[in-house]
């Protein structure tokens, strides 16, 4: 769809490798970092820890982040992105099994874009992964990384 990367922030390898056949099967080839706990998300993000010398300024397209993580769990991830001039206006998308109100909640007040509860049913996460590649790849519009600055 686009080339930019897809920043997979998910611990089970189960839905990691059910999220990437769901990729694939929609031709949704854009390059995918699977970030396995809240810390190597933000040091992917941020170029710190293990990508260190990353080049921050290549941001994902969209980040795909679980909320039930080790070390540091997604509303904490969501927090630091949200709080840092450099990450604050990267698309995040919750994609996430937690069936809770309070999740939905506190997502939407932490700056998450989207809340998308993994269906059960591999076809219907088919779909669903299609339909996202489809909106958060293709047909949403982002601001240019520095266009902030002339506001």
């Amino acid at each position: 769809m686009n080339n930019g990367v897809i920043l997979l922030v998910e611990d089970n390898p189960d839905d990691v490798a059910l999220t990437l056949r769901a990729f694939k099967k929609n031709h949704i080839l854009n390059e995918i970092v699977v970030a396995r706990d809240g810390v190597e998300a933000l040091d992917y993000l941020f170029g710190t820890g293990e990508h260190a010398k990353r080049d921050t300024s290549h941001l994902p397209a969209v980040m795909l982040l679980d909320l039930k993580l080790p070390r540091v769990d997604g509303h904490e991830v969501l927090r630091r992105v949200r709080g840092d001039p450099r990450t604050k206006l990267l698309q995040v998308v919750v994609l996430t099994s937690s069936k809770e109100d309070q999740d939905v909640i506190q997502s939407y007040h932490l700056g998450a874009n989207s809340y998308i509860r993994k269906p059960v049913d591999f076809d219907q996460f088919i779909v669903a992964i299609g339909q996202l590649g489809l909106y958060w790849l293709l047909l949403n519009e982002t601001p240019r990384p520095g266009s902030e600055a002339k506001l």
